[in-house]
């Protein structure tokens, strides 16, 4: 299983500059508990992203699941929609822009 830093090293690659977030302002917390995890912040500010860890203190979603789960649903294993369903996967705050950045991770 991948590393979550090499993990989030692939994912920041990934949101540099996404059409989908074009426009978008909004931080998204990621706690990711268990066995190597940690927290992150995932910052877009007029769609430019950019992943740090830490903790922002007022971010518009937070994403709660597992390392482990996170890895496998960055690297496609699990999709978002099962791990929301099953309880893998918890989202607080803006719904809608938690759905943005879907295509993102998987």
């Amino acid at each position: 299983m991948a590393a979550l830093k090499e993990v989030m090293e692939k994912l920041r690659e990934k949101i540099a500059s996404p059409p989908s977030m074009q426009g978008v302002t909004a931080t998204y917390q990621f706690v990711l508990e268990g066995e190597g995890g940690g927290n992150y912040l995932c910052r877009f500010v007029e769609g430019q992203g950019s992943i740090e860890e830490g903790t922002a203190e007022n971010p518009n979603v937070t994403i709660t699941m597992q390392a482990g789960d996170f890895i496998d649903l960055v690297s496609g294993r699990l999709s978002a929609t099962m791990a929301f369903m099953t309880g893998k996967l918890k989202i607080s705050g803006d719904f809608g822009l938690a759905l943005k950045l879907q295509g993102l991770l998987g």
